[in-house]
């Protein structure tokens, strides 16, 4: 996947400047996908130059102008040749991991430090992910949200991001958890 789907995607419900564009995708798309608030405007650059957004001047009295853009026709034509294209699968490459992975042979005190500060981020993901799904829910439950909403893609996605956050809090705690038992078992000896 390229950004260019990611933002045209996330422009596919409103008309957006690039400041919000960038707050928009922070709260949706970011939790697949990162990016940069500068490549995002680059990112708009390009699109409107290949004509897959559109892009119109708004005067503002007290502020500087700003730009809102659209997707086109053809922004569209180019999300539905990339949602029949083949998703590739996906994969971890993750720092943490490599350092968990060498925890025998080094000293574990950084390591159970940067699993648990790894819990406190993932625990913060958790809670900013159960609030986006309630938001969108509204007073819906899930099960008629999800049968019944206008627009689930959204949701599903967060979804996954939920599951992921959970998934990577307790993995970070279980290891820290079992690398300092293991520590604390060593200097007993």
């Amino acid at each position: 996947m390229a950004l260019r789907h990611a933002v045209l995607t996330v422009l596919l419900d409103e008309e957006l400047s690039g400041y919000q564009l960038a707050k928009a995708f922070d709260m949706s798309v970011a939790n697949f996908w990162h990016a940069l608030p500068q490549q995002l405007y680059g990112e708009l650059a390009k699109l409107e130059a290949d004509g897959l957004v559109s892009g119109r001047e708004v005067v503002q009295e007290s502020r500087p102008n700003k730009r809102l853009f659209t997707v086109t026709e053809a922004g569209l034509a180019e999300l539905e040749r990339f949602a029949v294209a083949s998703a590739k699968p996906s994969f971890i490459r993750d720092d943490l991991l490599v350092k968990v992975q060498a925890s025998d042979r080094i000293g574990t005190e950084d390591v159970i430090a940067q699993l648990t500060e790894r819990a406190v981020f993932a625990g913060a993901k958790v809670e900013l992910f159960s609030g986006l799904l309630s938001k969108l829910r509204g007073e819906r439950s899930e099960e008629d949200f999800l049968r019944h909403g206008e627009r689930v893609g959204p949701y599903l996605t967060c979804l996954r991001g939920l599951a992921f956050e959970q998934g990577n809090r307790d993995w970070c705690e279980r290891s820290a958890a079992i690398l300092r038992e293991r520590q604390q078992a060593h200097a007993r000896r």
